[in-house]
């Protein structure tokens, strides 16, 4: 088992869900919503941090390539290798 920092000695009691609602529950919280978007585009940890709870979804999905896709933008997020792309509204004419 790998040993993860903890705020506590006492144990988690998680609610009755599958491993895959917890994920997707995770992923959920940690996604960047489009009014923060600005403000996040270039947050490496809440970047990688949404990326990784992706890739668990899909790993838990049984969908390995999508997930290794979505490891490989977190860990390029965290080595600083990823920038944010442009905002898709600016420079588009309307």
């Amino acid at each position: 088992m790998i040993p993860f920092p903890s705020t506590t000695d006492r144990p988690l009691k998680l609610p009755e869900h599958s491993t895959e609602a917890l994920a997707q529950a995770l992923a959920e919280r940690l996604a960047i919503a489009p009014q923060d978007w600005h403000r996040l585009k270039g947050n490496r940890q809440a970047q990688a941090g949404q990326a990784l709870a992706a890739a668990l979804v899909y790993l838990l999905k049984e969908n390995p390539q999508e997930a290794l896709t979505h490891l490989k933008q977190a860990e390029g997020w965290l080595d600083r290798s990823l920038t944010a792309p442009p905002c898709p509204t600016h420079g588009h004419q309307k």
